[in-house]
């Protein structure tokens, strides 16, 4: 169950009518977003003349906020100042018009209006912010914020190599910004706040920060190359800010919204305005809003400005929501600008593939398609974009080719909750993976998945981890999601489930090494446990006649077909298994695992490994650790109904409730005519 949003902004279903909100600008009009967010906040957008009990609502500090400030003046309405939450979008949105992932819904004023008491500084100011779970959840999300690179606009790359650490970091912002003209600050408070960074740092490097707004061409800012000198420079690279602050020695800014984000990494900025942030005891202040006496610590902070003032919408599921809810879609809406901005060409794709994949990785340029090597390669370098492949196609030639051309090869395969159906039915998946180093099946190189999951093993506690886990085991889902949840009575005794693989698959052709056969695999259990009842489940592609894997099924006391995995798991008491993801499937479940082979999960102390696995697997993830770098940090995933990148918990969700489009009448006549024509199946994998 998803988290209650912590706004103190009651929602609708808290009021016996929504509050009528009159507004007179286009925006809250025509932009469905806000009208969203506000009518889930209990809000009820209107046009017309107030009432002394109605509301009106204006856009922060905007020009055209007079309209609606007048309006209300008259009335004796009370004004509702509506702005941008500190995390916002991808993109600002005078850049692509993107809307805001959440709102600031103000009855007394702005947040950056030092003028009067907003809302938030009131709430600074006198809630008790002393909760113990608050804090957690504010110290945990400002490490993932720095973690992975959330700031209010994403649209930077953090791969991008910062300059070297020891500088000064000045931050621009654009001329006529609100938070400058109602922060107490003006515009000449820039050059003295130059002044005195070069003063109080000699010496020292001074990196003059462009405003994204700025960068893009949207908005003038205050410092040009006239500012630059041996020792000052601007810089507007879209590097990750928290790389920028990590690597400075010192922070000035006058009111920006990264004098904020500085606070969370660490610094006490120097700040020549009064931005809400200033004030507390977390900033040196060279102007200081006398009003603002309490001292706070930076989570207390934190919590008031992140999690009990904003309001925060779900576009997903279309409902208000969590902070940890908001990170998790913005996260993935992110991932897919950075990894996908380029472009790609994909290499050597079916043509039933290509579709899907375009939904993935061709959002924001579309996919080329190409089928030889050399060209692929050098459409890539042309581009200044990556090459993409099914990993069971990356062969020599490709390998050679893209080493030739300078440019980076991905492997592509499903991920670990990949669908309802089996992709030899040709159903799209729900989730990919692309790994830039090998690909997780194959245990001969390192792939991404492993650092991921070294990364995660270093991390105390994966809260999202934990969720997920539980409601993977409460709802049954598996990586497929097929098969009968009624199960036949089994034999009673010590069960162990041996699940059935595709021989010719690339995971057992990597991964395994004396037993790489199914009548091994059954042998091997036999022997080791002579009383045991074993249970044999065929994979479903042989016995389809797709693939090849057929056995002597003698060696079990049972053979099980059709039967859904998951419900399975749940009434046995161990797998046994050369490298099949349900041995995966199994830790979740807490059933002890044995393996034959070394499929991505072995190594890591979490299962009995009587196979090979590498001995770079050093790591000692907890189950949590585990399944926050395989289903959270590693894949990527779609939503088939918004038709957009999403988190793991939609798409679990779309599977739960099956909010899943039916295959389309192309797709469903290919699949039955590859079970007709199972001897070919070479052609179309």
């Amino acid at each position: 169950m998803a988290p209650a949003p912590d706004t103190l902004t009651p929602a609708a279903g808290e009021h016996e009518a929504p509050r009528r909100l009159y507004v007179y600008t286009g925006g809250f009009v025509f932009q469905k977003r806000i009208r969203r967010v506000l009518e889930l906040a209990g809000w009820e957008v209107k046009l017309g003349m107030p009432g002394a009990d109605d509301y009106v609502g204006v856009w922060g500090r905007s020009p055209y906020a007079a309209r609606g400030e007048g309006m209300a003046a008259a009335a004796g309405a009370t004004l509702v100042r509506v702005e941008d939450a500190l995390l916002r979008s991808v993109h600002p949105g005078r850049a692509d018009g993107e809307p805001p992932v959440g709102l600031l819904i103000d009855t007394r004023g702005v947040h950056f209006d030092s003028a009067q008491p907003s809302d938030l500084e009131v709430m600074l100011a006198t809630h008790p912010l002393d909760d113990g779970a608050l804090m957690a959840r504010a110290r945990a999300a400002m490490a993932r914020m720095k973690r992975e690179h959330l700031s209010k606009y994403n649209g930077f790359d953090p791969a991008l190599q910062a300059p070297d650490p020891g500088y000064v970091l000045v931050i621009d912002q654009t001329h006529g910004d609100a938070s400058i003209t109602h922060g107490a600050a003006g515009e000449g408070m820039f050059r003295e706040m130059l002044a005195f960074a070069q003063i109080e740092n000699p010496g020292a490097r001074i990196l003059i920060k462009t405003h994204p707004e700025t960068a893009a061409g949207a908005r003038e800012g205050h410092f040009g190359p006239e500012n630059e000198d041996e020792r000052t420079s601007l810089y507007s690279e879209p590097v990750s800010p928290w790389a920028l602050l990590e690597g400075a020695i010192a922070v000035y800014t006058v009111s920006s919204g990264m004098g904020f984000e500085a606070i969370i990494a660490g610094h006490r900025p120097r700040v020549f305005g009064q931005p809400f942030y200033g004030g507390w005891g977390l900033t040196q202040d060279e102007a200081p809003c006398p009003r603002r006496e309490r001292k706070l610590t930076r989570a207390q902070l934190f919590a008031a400005a992140m999690i009990l003032y904003p309001v925060w919408y779900d576009p997903w599921r279309d409902r208000l929501a969590s902070l940890e809810e908001v990170m998790d879609g913005l996260a993935a809406r992110a991932r897919a600008w950075r990894e996908d901005r380029a472009g790609a060409v994909a290499y050597g794709m079916r043509l039933w593939k290509r579709r899907p994949l375009q939904d993935f990785f061709g959002g924001e340029k579309p996919l080329i398609f190409c089928d030889k090597p050399e060209k692929a390669a050098e459409k890539a370098a042309a581009m200044g974009a990556p090459v993409i492949a099914w990993s069971s196609k990356v062969d020599e030639a490709l390998e050679a080719a893209t080493a030739r051309a300078h440019v980076d090869l991905f492997r592509v395969e499903d991920g670990f909750l990949r669908s309802r159906g089996l992709g030899a039915d040709l159903i799209a998946p729900l989730s990919l993976v692309r790994d830039d180093l090998g690909i997780y099946y194959d245990p001969t190189a390192p792939s991404r998945l492993e650092r991921l999951i070294s990364a995660a093993a270093a991390r105390p506690e994966h809260p999202r981890a934990e969720t997920l886990i539980a409601r993977l085991k409460a709802s049954g889902l598996s990586k497929y999601n097929v098969g009968d949840t009624a199960l036949p009575e089994l034999p009673k005794g010590r069960r162990i489930l041996v699940p059935g693989q595709v021989e010719d698959d690339a995971s057992i052709l990597r991964g395994t090494g004396e037993i790489s056969s199914n009548q091994g695999l059954l042998q091997a259990v036999r022997d080791a446990e002579p009383e045991a009842v074993i249970l044999y489940k065929p994979h479903p592609d042989v016995e389809a006649g797709l693939r090849k894997g057929a056995v002597d099924e003698g060696l079990a006391d049972m053979v099980l077909r059709g039967v859904d995995p998951a419900a399975l798991l749940m009434r046995v008491d161990a797998v046994w298994t050369m490298t099949s993801g349900l041995g995966f499937e199994a830790l979740l479940r807490s059933v002890p695992v044995v393996t034959l082979g070394a499929p991505f999960y072995a190594g890591w102390g979490l299962s009995d490994d009587r196979g090979s696995p590498p001995e770079r697997r050093s790591a000692r993830p907890t189950l949590e650790a585990l399944v926050q770098a395989v289903l959270i940090d590693y894949p990527r995933y779609h939503d088939p109904v918004t038709g957009t990148p999403c988190p793991v918990e939609v798409v679990l969700e779309r599977l739960e409730n099956g909010n899943l489009p039916a295959p389309g009448l192309g797709n469903r006549l290919l699949a039955k005519a590859q079970g007709l024509l199972a001897g070919y199946a070479h052609l179309w994998r």
